[in-house]
């Protein structure tokens, strides 16, 4: 009698290869979105620079305006804002491609963990922008003019100054996310909430040092960074407490969901 002897891994071949096409066409509706909003945006993307630049154009002396120092900034310099922006706005969307791509295989806890989760990166970040746009950026702009010494014309490249803000979007961005990482590891069982609570004179220490990093090299900047972050691990904390014990401890009763 003959025996037909199949491969053992065609199976995961083809579900590789399935998931690999899904993930193509996920990430294809991400850029497709993504390049239409850009499209919908570039014709204002003047403004767009001019609203980035606000901050710093009111705080400017009297007759005193931003420079370009290369051929193609100001061309090129608002399309880059524009790009920014169109990333933020479809930042929703892409979330919500990358969750439905990998929510299949998730277990019905992580599912609940992980949507919230997600929702609560994207309006940390943008709430971090915003704190740095509204109330960091006129401190430290204004700050900046008043030590401006005397015979010194503050004419801001608009790349550089690009460059400048961008860095602090991110940073406050980032620092915002604090609540969230405390979180996860919590919920993950890597740290209780006793050991966050010890370690918390050691956060207070790092919230400064990674502040200096990140920020222009003013005690402004970094303060403005580095109060936020520590209030934001506070917050972390009690989330933690609230939400009760870590996922470990009920990873023994775990059902996946349909």
């Amino acid at each position: 009698m003959g025996y037909v002897v199949m491969p053992l891994d065609e199976n995961a071949e083809l579900s590789l290869i399935d998931h690999l096409l899904e993930l193509r066409r996920r990430l294809l509706w991400v850029l497709g979105i993504w390049l239409l909003c850009f499209v919908i945006m570039v014709p204002f993307a003047q403004k767009i620079y001019t609203f980035i630049a606000e901050p710093l154009l009111v705080n400017l002396p009297a007759d005193t305006h931003m420079i370009a120092t290369e051929v193609i900034a100001p061309f090129f310099v608002p399309i880059k804002v524009t790009l920014m922006a169109s990333f933020l706005l479809t930042l929703p969307h892409s979330l919500f491609q990358i969750w439905a791509f990998v929510a299949p295989g998730l277990y019905r806890h992580e599912k609940r963990l992980i949507l919230p989760l997600l929702i609560a990166s994207v309006l940390l970040f943008v709430l971090g922008m915003a704190f740095a746009y509204f109330l960091v950026f006129p401190i430290i702009f204004k700050f900046l003019t008043e030590i401006t010494p005397a015979g010194v014309s503050m004419a801001t490249d608009i790349d550089k100054y690009l460059s400048f803000v961008l860095g602090l979007f991110v940073a406050f961005g980032v620092t915002f996310e604090v609540p969230v990482l405390v979180i996860l590891l919590n919920r993950m069982g890597v740290v209780s909430v006793e050991q966050l609570k010890r370690v918390r004179s050691y956060i207070v220490v790092g919230a400064f040092v990674v502040a200096a990093i990140v920020t222009p090299p003013d005690v402004l900047s970094q303060t403005l960074l580095a109060i936020p972050l520590i209030l934001l691990y506070e917050i972390g904390i009690v989330a933690c407490r609230c939400l009760g014990q870590s996922s470990k401890q009920h990873s023994s009763i775990a059902v996946r969901s349909d």
